[in-house]
């Protein structure tokens, strides 16, 4: 074992070599084994693994049968009412949303994780902290502790929990959608740049064509979207709310577009144009077609869907 770690690390450079350590004998697991010179490295995939598995649990638990395997666990859906949720008057059914009741349960395991891990690691600024020698190893007792953070939070009374960490959650997704929107126009400013210096540096016809077909697929798929929201997400006698949310999203893509070819904005930012827009504009239909399928009520794709077949 040592002679295959030894050849590993001459013939990759030591990156493949600290694979081993991870899934070798107990004593390696449970202590800090890893080689020291690609631990930032390893450390990274390995919590983004630990984060990967989470969002897989979580998504298992909405699967159509989990539910009678839920409603088992005790206290976590007793009598089938009880359950409260900001904006609905009254109790909800338990069974109808005892799927989504885990995977808060589930995400709450693991924010509380990362939570006291990032906690732990203020101010280390080097591997040569004590700490740091925690935050790249004893991999079996952190997966541990994932685990029982989430499996314990299945055993939380329900009282305001769901409610709180239901608010919690509306925060956290908000500013999710905030970092991927600036991440996403970073990288609609980088192609656009990209693409125009490449056009004025020689061939610019087909990298004209390029940049204009790409903004053209853009602008026309958000269109189509459009156009599908209101036919499968409205209704002429109701689902005002769909139609205002659609309506409002348009109206904000069409201001935006437009203003990123102003003359000022174009003083200011001379690389910016529609490109970046339309990158943003079928971002914000993708959004929005996400709120409106996890639409409880009548207003949903499916429910149309499921009548009109019925009348068929």
């Amino acid at each position: 074992m040592i002679t295959f770690d030894i050849e590993v690390v001459s013939l990759y450079g030591g990156t493949l070599g600290s694979i081993p350590c991870l899934c070798g004998s107990a004593p390696c697991l449970l202590c800090r084994c890893c080689p020291s010179g690609n631990n930032s490295t390893i450390t990274r995939l390995i919590y983004a693994f630990f984060l990967l598995l989470g969002v897989s649990v979580a998504c298992v638990m909405l699967i159509p049968g989990m539910e009678e395997q839920l409603k088992k666990i005790p206290g976590f859906c007793d009598g089938g009412m009880g359950t409260t949720i900001p904006g609905v008057h009254g109790h909800v059914n338990c069974d109808v949303l005892v799927g989504y009741k885990a995977v808060y349960r589930v995400c709450f395991g693991m924010a509380m994780f990362f939570l006291l891990f990032s906690l732990l690691m203020i101010k280390v600024k080097s591997s040569n902290d004590p700490r740091a020698a925690v935050h790249n190893g004893f991999w079996f007792f952190k997966f541990a502790t994932a685990l029982a953070i989430s499996v314990g939070a299945f055993f939380i009374p329900e009282g305001p929990f769901t409610t709180v960490w239901f608010y919690v959650g509306m925060s956290g997704a908000f500013c999710f959608i905030l970092i991927q929107l600036v991440l996403l126009i970073d990288f609609a400013h980088s192609w656009n740049e990209s693409w125009v210096e490449k056009m004025e540096e020689g061939n610019s016809r087909c990298w004209y064509a390029a940049l204009l077909s790409a903004t053209a697929v853009n602008y026309l798929l958000s269109l189509v979207a459009i156009v599908l929201f209101y036919v499968y997400y409205t209704h002429p006698e109701g689902c005002s709310e769909n139609k205002t949310f659609i309506s409002v999203n348009m109206l904000l893509c069409i201001g935006a577009s437009v203003m990123s070819i102003l003359p000022r904005i174009q003083e200011s930012q001379p690389r910016s144009g529609l490109l970046q827009s339309s990158v943003i504009t079928i971002y914000t239909m993708y959004l929005t077609w996400s709120a409106m399928t996890n639409e409880p009520g009548n207003c949903s794709s499916s429910m149309w869907l499921f009548r009109y077949t019925i009348q068929l």
